[in-house]
This record gives structure tokens, C-alpha cells and sequence, in this order.
């Protein structure tokens, strides 16, 4: 029995396109989904055969379990296995120290209060959840940045040579809408500190930009700017091609498989662009190694 533990805690897909409804209910924290809006991601779900983010984040699980010889949970904040089920699994199993790593690196103060507010309602049904070690932002982690500048570095050099040169890098991340960066929230500013990190550990000559993905559906601005823009004006330029490097992400989901390798190639082929991406980082030894040091930098002094 180990009385600390190590749980990722990611933002959650579903694995039945039946859920869907349910799972979209659960991110809008109740509001009613129009129907199309159901009926336009189901499709984007079908189209890349269903989601492999689970299954990646379990086998990341494991490979991170193996590395630190301390047993590591996965916890997701939408949908199974739900953050406070899993808490309490912990509490029931002895756990009385829980390392908790988020998997969106750039948003842990919103991770790590989603994971105080769950040990809240444990406490309140009479549990006794263990203690809460959450890490903070982590995307300037030395390993993450190394991981994606190889990544980005590969990308660059799979380009034809006549287009390689001349490439324009993208860095991406979720867009959020625009009412939360004005509350205070540092997203935008962690972003571009990790693009300016991986570019320069990449040693890259090409221009390069921060562009904001996948922005909701809803009326409210959200930040910007976003893929089409962006597209039309690297375009401009005389460009040949673009290179997304989504360091936003750190597995592939709906987000990269779709919003880019599908939505965002059709875009840049459209602009006269030839498309590449960066490789996603997924349970690769160099994300484990990441997220290690991340864990070693949360134990006790």
C-alpha cells in the first residue's frame, strides 16, 4: 500500500458517441447544447474514429508509474473516471498524499482548484480525501520544452526542401474566451513564454507566430487570433508553407486529429500553403521525463 501517490488530471473525451450529450452538459456546467451543435462534433468525432485520449493519457500512466516506481492514477475533469471518484478510490486504498500533475500546462491554478473543490465534497459526505500536492503552470518545464523543440525540429525537416526554409511556424493552444484573460488569468502570457522557449531551444530561423485554436461556440469573443486569419496572412507573405507546432496539447484529441489534421489542413491548402504538424507528444519516453521532474519538484522537503 502506497501512501503517496501521483494522479493526471487531464480534461476528459468520452469513448461512446452515445455520451456525447452528457459530456458536452457536463463542459457547458449544465447550459442545454443546441442540438446542431451536438450533431457537429459527433460528426467530428466519427470522422477521426473516436478520440484516443484515454487510452494515451493510461498508457502514459504506466509509463510514468514505471519510471518513478510510485503508483500514478488518471482522473478526468468532464467525464470517467471522474476526478472525485478517483480521489475517493485513492482515500479508500490509504493513499494520504496525492501528487497531482494537470495535463493542460498552462491552466494548473484552474486544475488544482477543480481538485480542492472535489476533496471539499468528499470531506463534506464524511471522507477523507488525502492531501493535495497540485503542481502549478509547467509548460516552461525544461523536458516539455525539449520534447516539443525535437518534435518541431522533425517537423521542419520532413517539409519538401524547396519549402522548408521559407516555413512559417505556428505555435497553437485552446483558444479561451476573452472575458477570462481580462479577470487576470495568465494563459496568453504562459503560452507565448513556452513558444519563445521552444523556438529558441528548436534554433529554428523561421518566422514564427502564436495562434489560438479550436475557440467555442459561443457569441463571446474568444482570444485570438485564430487559424483562418492566421493563414491568409502568412499567405501574404509569399510563404510556401506552414508548420503547426500545438503546444497547447499533449496528446492527440478532437483537437489536433480534427481542428487541425482535418479543419486547419483544408484551410491552408486552400490559402496555397503546404500543411505539416508536429508530432503529438502522447506517452512518449520525453513527456514521461517531463512530468517526472515536474512530480520530483511537488515531494515534500
Amino acid at each position: 500500500m502506497a501512501t503517496s501517490e501521483v494522479l493526471l488530471l487531464g480534461h476528459g473525451t468520452i469513448e461512446n458517441l452515445d455520451d456525447l450529450p452528457a459530456f458536452l452538459s457536463n463542459i457547458r456546467r449544465g447550459r442545454p447544447t443546441p442540438t446542431d451543435l451536438v450533431t457537429e462534433i459527433r460528426r467530428r468525432y466519427a470522422a477521426i474514429g473516436g478520440s484516443p485520449l484515454l487510452a494515451i493519457t493510461r498508457e502514459l500512466a504506466a509509463e510514468l508509474e514505471a519510471r518513478l516506481q510510485t503508483p500514478v492514477r488518471v482522473a478526468m475533469r468532464f467525464w470517467h473516471p471522474f476526478a472525485k471518484d478517483v480521489l475517493a478510490d485513492a482515500a479508500r486504498s490509504g493513499c494520504k498524499e496525492l501528487r497531482v500533475v494537470p495535463l493542460a500546462p498552462y491552466s494548473g491554478p484552474v486544475y488544482a482548484a477543480e481538485m480542492q473543490r472535489v476533496a471539499a465534497e468528499l470531506r463534506k459526505e464524511g471522507g477523507e480525501p488525502p492531501a493535495l500536492r497540485c503542481a502549478p503552470n509547467w509548460g516552461r518545464e525544461p523536458g516539455l520544452v525539449e520534447a516539443f523543440a525535437a518534435a518541431l525540429v522533425d517537423a521542419v525537416a520532413q517539409l519538401p526542401e524547396d519549402r522548408r526554409e521559407g516555413a512559417h511556424v505556428l505555435f497553437t493552444a485552446h483558444s479561451l474566451p476573452i472575458a477570462v484573460v481580462r479577470q487576470g488569468d495568465p494563459y496568453p502570457d504562459e503560452v507565448r513564454a513556452t513558444a519563445e522557449a521552444v523556438a529558441e531551444r528548436a534554433a529554428i530561423k523561421n518566422p514564427w507566430r502564436v495562434v489560438y485554436q479550436s475557440q467555442g461556440a459561443t457569441a463571446d469573443p474568444w482570444l485570438g487570433p485564430d487559424v483562418r486569419e492566421t493563414l491568409r496572412a502568412v499567405a501574404a507573405t509569399g510563404a510556401g508553407s506552414v508548420v503547426f507546432c500545438p503546444i497547447g496539447f499533449l496528446s492527440d484529441h478532437i483537437e489536433i486529429l480534427y481542428d487541425l489534421d482535418v479543419e486547419a489542413k483544408a484551410q491552408t491548402e486552400e490559402a496555397g500553403l503546404t500543411y505539416a504538424r508536429t508530432a503529438s507528444l502522447n506517452a512518449s519516453p520525453a513527456l514521461a521525463t517531463a512530468i517526472a521532474a515536474v512530480v520530483t519538484g511537488l515531494a515534500r522537503p
